[in-house]
Formats: C-alpha cells, sequence, structure tokens
C-alpha cells in the first residue's frame, strides 16, 4: 500500500523586507512520520510552520495538505502549536480549554481526553498561571489535540524546559505518534530530534541542506577514534586514504571519519597495508548533532 504525502511544500519563499526568512523550500512529509525541522536561529522553523498552518502568507511558491491546496476542511484536521502557547492566566485549564474548542468550532466533550493524555487531569480546576512551565507546554499541546486530529505541528515543543519537562514532552509526542499521528515539528535540541523524529530536515537561512530518514543520515559516515605507536606515521598514512573525509587529533587520539559506507575495518586493513600499528581503534556511533553541525557550519 503506497503511503500518502501528507504535507509538501513546493519552492515556498517568504521575505521580511530584504530578508529571506525561507527561500524555495521543497518538503514532503509521508503519514506516520514523526518528522523534525532543524536549523539554527532564524533559519526559517517557525516560519516554515506558521505558512503551512496558515498564519503567514507566502511570498511565492504553493504547499497542499493532503494531496489538496489548503482549506478549512483540510486544515481541521491538523493540530498546531506554534511559538509560545498562550492562555488566559486567570482562567483554569477547563475554561481555558473551553474557549480554544469553541474558537476551533468544536464541543467541549473532548476536553476530558485531551487533559488524561497530557496528564493534567487532576489540575483541571488550577489556574493556569500556578503551573510549571512544563505543565504549560503541555497544556499547549493538549490545545493542539483537541478534535483528535490527524496531523500535529508543534513549535520548538521543548523549548525552555528542564530535562523533566522535555521527557515529559517527549513521551507525550511519541505516544502520539504510537496512534498513528503524523507530527510535524521544529525543534534545535537535536539530542531530542533523534530520539523522537523518524525522519529530519535541516535548515540554515531559509535554504534546506538536507531531508531524509534520521537512521539514513547518521549511516552515511562513520567515526572512528584511532591511536598508533607511531602517530606521525599514522597521520601521514591517513592523508593517502581516499575514504578518509576528515582527520581530527583530540585527547591523544585521532578521529577519523570514513565515507562511503568504509567501516573501521576497512580502515586497519588500510593502515595495516602501510605498515602502521594501531594500539587502539574505537568505533564511534555519529549523532545527528554531528551531521548538522557541519552541515551547517561556515564555509
Amino acid at each position: 500500500m503506497e503511503t500518502k504525502i501528507v504535507l509538501e511544500t513546493r519552492y515556498l519563499s517568504k521575505n521580511y523586507g530584504k530578508v529571506k526568512a525561507i527561500n524555495n523550500l521543497n518538503l514532503q512529509v509521508f503519514e506516520g512520520q514523526v518528522f523534525g525541522i532543524l536549523g539554527p536561529n532564524g533559519s526559517g522553523k517557525t516560519t516554515t510552520l506558521s505558512i503551512v498552518t496558515g498564519i503567514l502568507e507566502a511570498a511565492s511558491g504553493s504547499h497542499f495538505w493532503f494531496g489538496e491546496s489548503p482549506a478549512p476542511k483540510s486544515l481541521k484536521r491538523i493540530g498546531s502549536m506554534i511559538e509560545v502557547p498562550h492562555f488566559y492566566p486567570y482562567l483554569n485549564l477547563d475554561q481555558n480549554l473551553k474557549i480554544v474548542a469553541e474558537i476551533k468550532g468544536y464541543g467541549a466533550s473532548d476536553i476530558d481526553r485531551v487533559l488524561q493524555t497530557i496528564k493534567l487531569i487532576d489540575r483541571r480546576r488550577s489556574k493556569f498561571s500556578t503551573l510549571s512551565l512544563g505543565m504549560k507546554q503541555r497544556l499547549g499541546i493538549g490545545a493542539a489535540l483537541l478534535g483528535d486530529p490527524e496531523v500535529l505541528v508543534l513549535d520548538e515543543p521543548t523549548n525552555g524546559l528542564d530535562p523533566e519537562g522535555i521527557a515529559e514532552v517527549r513521551t507525550l509526542i511519541i505516544n502520539e505518534a504510537l496512534r498513528g499521528k503524523t507530527v510535524i515539528m521544529a525543534s534545535h535540541i537535536l539530542s531530542e530530534v533523534e530520539k523522537v523524529c523518524t525522519h529530519v530536515a535541516i535548515l540554515k537561512n531559509g535554504v534546506l541542506l538536507e531531508q531524509g530518514d534520521v537512521n539514513a543520515l547518521l549511516k552515511g559516515e562513520m567515526l572512528v577514534e584511532v591511536k598508533a605507536e607511531d602517530q606521525a606515521k599514522l597521520g601521514n598514512a591517513l592523508k593517502q586514504c581516499e575514504f578518509v573525509s576528515s582527520v581530527k587529533a583530540e585527547n591523544g587520539s585521532i578521529m577519523v571519519t570514513l565515507s562511503d559506507n568504509r567501516t573501521s575495518a576497512d580502515l586497519n586493513a588500510f593502515l595495516f597495508e602501510k605498515g602502521v600499528r594501531l594500539t587502539d581503534l574505537i568505533n564511534h556511533k555519529k549523532s545527528l548533532e554531528s551531521q548538522f553541525l557541519e552541515l551547517v557550519k561556515e564555509d
């Protein structure tokens, strides 16, 4: 069965004066994915999510939900939280969610389910102002969950949270994904994206640098830590190796990045042929953070 495209952007662009917030952005998000949009501040993450949720208008280009141009019918299938969630501080959780439900055109019948989902049912009579930051963020996600939408669009859902709050929001997102929802989230917390997302797009200055399966991005290159009896000879040999893409001295070892899906065994064999005897060889999984930093670093 063919997987359906939930969201597609085609050459999407947006300017703020002379600044290009996003520039000819082409994305495809498929049903069931947890799709992370990564990038440093000013890369266009929030602008992108604001356009596809109807908050902003694009300068040019187009986007499609469920294969169709955006319309009230398709937007009802989407729940979103863009930037900081806004609620009335002097109202309790029930009252705030009732207002959101009315704005969305839903009744109040879904509020109990949502409060159970975000684990705030016991605080339903508490004023919003009394909640912790993590609880406020969970309530923002709860507002997006009203009506049980097929797609969740979340902008920096763990922004400003302590480790406990981050873990709570992470669990909430994973549970919704396990229920079959498609999740699109912008984030700068790379380790969280790596734990939660199945797919990722990396932006810099409004330009798409890379997109694809998180595991595929991580499998592209391997990081190997090596030491030898003769470090100078080891360094010279590494310069001659065609599948070594980078070499960096670190704490008495040499960190070597291998390209072309080569392994540490290939490197060991090459160095043996060059007469280099290794005393240490350690494989390191290349993190999404290291991939990200390499992509966005200045030339």
